[in-house]
């Protein structure tokens, strides 16, 4: 087997890894492309082609993102992962650990460890790597690495939900929400919304956003009751799509430009938390991204002319 075609097979883990790490795509593809040039041009063949890949992809990761941390300190508004659609490493043995840490929850409980505990709860927890390997991939000791996965553990264990939803509940009570999210349902709304329900968008200061978001079931409710079926009136969908593991959709313009990416978190048989990736750089992936001004203008005279 050619290098290539070793660095391919193992292209999904890297980017996997990566994107954990990273909480972006574009980063995480950038990051896998660096580690295949290096790996390139090595003059020598590692022992384990895996060990040695997942090593690089993990170092340049942490050195991106200590970077990254800077620049997200200045960002306008709430900072959300870029949204992915679907995770292009599958292991049946680790698919809980694989699903769980793909949420945006869990991505953003990653936001408050240091890049070290980061990549050493990735490693450990969501890939299973060893110590040894770990410790080759973080330059650190194999007891330092043991304390820094205790720490993380500890730190996303202290920040999950005590109770949520299975696979098949959320998938069900996700699409009776985006039925009344579509037909402006507001009893259907509120009954699927928590009472401290809020929704949340990451507009970076170039897409229209909520000021600080919306909470509370009611207010909620209301908003989504009467800008959504105005925004299907002029031709806009709502597309249901798994997002980061869970449900949620995308909302594309009347001629299928990508306008955001909506995720659900549910628990105790209740929508908790609507979050909305707006801003359009994270959105380019996705597809081609709408103009969101001119459909927010487009939507309120829709509002108006319903009235």
């Amino acid at each position: 087997m050619t290098r290539a075609e070793e660095f391919e097979d193992l292209r999904p883990l890297l980017f996997s890894i990566a994107y954990r790490i990273l909480g972006s795509v574009g980063e995480a593809e950038d990051a896998v492309q660096e580690t295949w040039l290096r790996y390139d041009t090595s003059r020598t063949r590692p022992t384990s082609t895996k060990a040695f890949l997942s090593a690089v992809v993990t170092r340049i990761s942490i050195d991106v993102l200590r970077s990254a941390r800077v620049r997200r300190e200045e960002y306008i508004g709430p900072w959300f992962p870029e949204p992915l659609l679907n995770d292009p490493y599958q292991d049946p043995e680790r698919s809980a650990e694989l699903a769980d840490s793909l949420s945006m929850a869990a991505l953003l409980l990653l936001e408050r460890l240091s890049p070290l505990e980061r990549a050493v709860f990735v490693l450990r927890e969501v890939f299973a790597f060893g110590f040894p390997e770990i410790a080759s991939a973080v330059s650190r000791s194999e007891a330092a690495c043991r304390q820094l996965a205790v720490r993380a553990r500890r730190h996303m264990d202290a920040g999950r939900p005590r109770f949520e939803a299975d696979r098949r509940e959320r998938a069900e009570l996700a699409e009776r929400f985006l039925d009344a999210f579509r037909e402006g349902d507001l009893d259907g709304l509120r009954e699927l919304l928590a009472a401290d329900a809020h929704l949340i968008g990451d507009s970076g200061g170039r897409a229209p956003q909520w000021s600080g978001g919306v909470f509370g079931a009611e207010n909620v409710a209301r908003l989504l009751a009467t800008v959504v079926p105005s925004f299907v009136r002029i031709g806009g969908v709502v597309e249901p799509h798994q997002v980061n593991g869970r449900p949620g959709a995308i909302l594309r313009d009347r001629d299928g430009r990508v306008l955001n990416a909506l995720t659900l978190d549910i628990l105790d048989g209740r929508i908790q938390t609507i979050r909305a990736v707006n801003n359009p750089d994270k959105l380019g992936h996705l597809g081609p991204v709408a103009n969101a001004w001119a459909v927010l203008r487009e939507t309120q005279q829709a509002v108006r002319d319903a009235d």
